[in-house]
């Protein structure tokens, strides 16, 4: 049992004091920093300062107890991990420590300096030991500077021993290839790093400088100037600083004159002015930069300057009362040099923030001087002349090399070889022209006419093909919007205008009835009314009438009607009589009503018809028209009912 030291009793309770006395209760500080390492320290007095009854042992003994391990019954105890292992290079990337150095430098063929300082960083890389000394720039040093010693590992001795960052220090001197390097500071990280490994740095040093550079960056000697006007100031204020103008040179008024577009510079370093010429692309001009020469303007001269030989000597100060200045440049106002007034209508950023800031001139607008464009004059095409088609023949007001307008092909292909034919009269004072007859023919395939004049014997008129197959337009359409006549627009008792002339329908065949039949939707009810009275006129025909034209016809039809009266009699079953008008009319393109007598016998012989007979023959001779034509429509009539 342990007593009580004071008061020599047994330490139990209820036979233990405690000392009112005491005043301090403190525990003392065990924990301790050496070479940047924390260390634990045993405590040599309790709390409050008293002394420790402990068992005083040798620092042998326990690190003995320390490091003793107890032998347990089931063996030796297992040895702790190993700790994970990290190369140099991957611990150390990246890690570079930092000195400044400098280096003395003899110059031996100078008069202004004896020695140079040159001031380096020593670099030096944890991952490889590596080091490398860098020079940094300066401009118009004169030396060629930059990487001094790349990176590599550096001999300390003779011996081969190379440099190790427990080697570097501040304040002490490394001598490298031969060139000694005084080392007077690092960086933090330096600092920091050497700390850490229980090194002591020494105090940093100054670092030395150049005495030549230091003798150069003393302040220059300052003049007092008698006045605010200087150009030396001038030049040194204004540097560089240049006002853009942008102008126009309106020379119209003259014989080819035009508007064009210049750039007006002035220096205020030296107040010249320089105009330059803006060249658009394509404008036909030779691509001169300048207008003017960068030079000083005169605005007012002297009365006896006006002799001066300008084009041999410059004008000087004599010859002039006042030059222009940036004051006279205002944008929106006319500006004359040498000869030529010049609008000033914009200026760049600069030019605004120095007229507000010299002369308090904060509105200076743009001013729009760009040209309205004329209306857009329009394309007359010239009257038409009669000549092909409409569209055909405007293609060449349009285009070099004419294209042939398209076609409707979907309408070619249904409507082919369909063909309306019409009966009309000229409409006309001329007294010989009023018995005369025509035979319109309408394609609805193309929407071209046709027109044939059947010939008529001792007329005195040569009768033929009339017009040849085209696009007729309506006396009220223009060029640039023709309107053709079409299928709806022929009915009997219908006035058509071709060319200047005047038609009348008189008479339609049976297709044409039969095809107005189907697309009555398509005509006006006039000509539907009209086609009625046609029909009705066919079913109960007027005796007297007929008489009448019997009695008007003159012998040599009264002849022919007989004959093929005569014929149909004969010939009332022949196998090919309808087929007979078919036959002609594909030959017949034009519709004209008439086919060569070659071609006529070729077509009765493919038929079989009996053209060795007396009748038929007499026939021939009644339906030819000169030596050569033979009209088919009377020929055929004998072979129909």
């Amino acid at each position: 049992m342990v007593s009580n030291p004071v008061h020599r009793l047994p330490f139990l309770p209820g036979t233990s004091f405690k000392d009112s006395t005491k005043t301090a209760f403190h525990r003392s500080q065990t924990l301790s920093y050496k070479n940047g390492y924390a260390v634990v320290r045993r405590p040599t007095v309790g709390i409050g300062g008293e002394r420790l009854q402990v068992n005083q042992l040798s620092q042998a003994e326990l690190d003995e107890l320390a490091n003793k391990a107890p032998i347990l019954t089931y063996g030796q105890p297992k040895q702790a991990p190993l700790a994970e292992f990290i190369p140099a290079h991957v611990a150390f990337d990246k890690k570079v420590l930092k000195f400044d150095a400098y280096f003395q430098e003899d110059v031996p063929m100078s008069t202004e300096e004896h020695y140079r300082i040159r001031q380096v960083n020593i670099y030096y890389y944890l991952e490889d030991d590596s080091m490398s000394v860098m020079e940094p720039v300066v401009e118009n040093s004169g030396i060629p500077q930059g990487k001094l010693i790349k990176r590599q590992r550096l001999t300390k001795n003779d011996q081969g021993d190379h440099y190790h960052w427990k080697d570097l220090n501040r304040g002490i001197n490394l001598t490298i290839y031969g060139r000694t390097f005084r080392v007077v500071d690092c960086d933090r990280f330096t600092q920091v790093f050497l700390e850490s490994q229980g090194i002591e740095l020494n105090p940093p040093e100054k670092m030395a400088l150049d005495p030549y550079t230091e003798l150069r960056k003393q302040p220059l000697r300052k003049y007092v100037t008698p006045s605010d006007f200087d150009q030396l100031k001038q030049f040194l204020t204004f540097d560089k600083q240049v006002l853009r103008f942008y102008a126009i040179w309106d020379d119209t008024d003259s014989m080819f004159g035009e508007c064009r577009t210049y750039i007006i510079h002035y220096y205020l370093m030296d107040d010249t002015v320089e105009i330059r010429e803006v060249h658009e692309r394509n404008n036909g001009r030779d691509p001169f930069p300048l207008l003017m020469n960068r030079q000083r303007m005169p605005k007012v001269l002297v009365k006896n300057a006006k002799n001066f030989p300008q084009c041999v000597l410059e004008i000087s100060d004599q010859e002039v009362l006042e030059w222009y200045t940036a004051k006279d440049f205002i944008v929106g106002k006319p500006l004359t040099i040498l000869g030529r007034t010049f609008f000033i209508y914009d200026c760049d950023p600069f030019t605004r923030q120095y007229y507000k800031e010299k002369f308090g001139i904060s509105d200076l607008p743009r001013i729009d001087v760009s040209e309205k464009e004329p209306p857009p004059v329009k394309q007359e095409l010239p009257p038409y002349n009669g000549f092909g088609l409409i569209e055909d023949s405007v293609q060449n007001c349009f285009v070099l090399i004419p294209k042939a307008p398209k076609k409707d092909v979907i309408k070619m292909l249904v409507n082919d070889n369909k063909v309306l034919r019409y009966l009309a009269a000229l409409e006309s004072p001329i007294p010989e022209d009023k018995d005369r007859r025509f035979v319109f023919s309408y394609f609805l395939a193309s929407d071209m006419i046709s027109i044939f004049e059947p010939p008529v014997r001792n007329s005195g008129i040569i009768g033929g093909k009339y017009l040849g197959r085209t696009k007729v337009a309506k006396p009220s359409s223009t060029a640039e919007d023709p309107i053709y006549y079409g299928p709806t627009d022929f009915f009997i008792g219908a006035v058509i205008e071709v060319f200047g002339h005047r038609f009348i329908i008189l008479d339609t065949d049976d297709y044409v009835l039969k095809y107005m039949e189907n697309n009555a939707a398509q005509y006006s009810p006039e000509a539907l009314l009209s086609i009625r009275n046609r029909i009705q006129k066919q079913e109960a025909p007027a005796p007297e009438l007929e008489n009448k034209q019997t009695r008007e016809d003159p012998p040599g039809v009264q002849e022919l009607e007989a004959l093929i009266d005569t014929i149909q009699k004969q010939l009332k079953d022949h196998p090919c009589k309808d087929n007979i008008h078919e036959a002609f009319q594909i030959y017949d393109q034009e519709a004209s009503g008439f086919v060569d007598k070659e071609r006529f016998f070729k077509i009765c012989d493919s038929l079989n018809l009996p053209i060795d007979d007396s009748l038929i023959k007499e026939l021939i001779r009644l339906c030819s028209h000169g030596e050569d034509k033979i009209n088919y429509y009377d020929f055929v009539r004998a072979f129909s009912n």
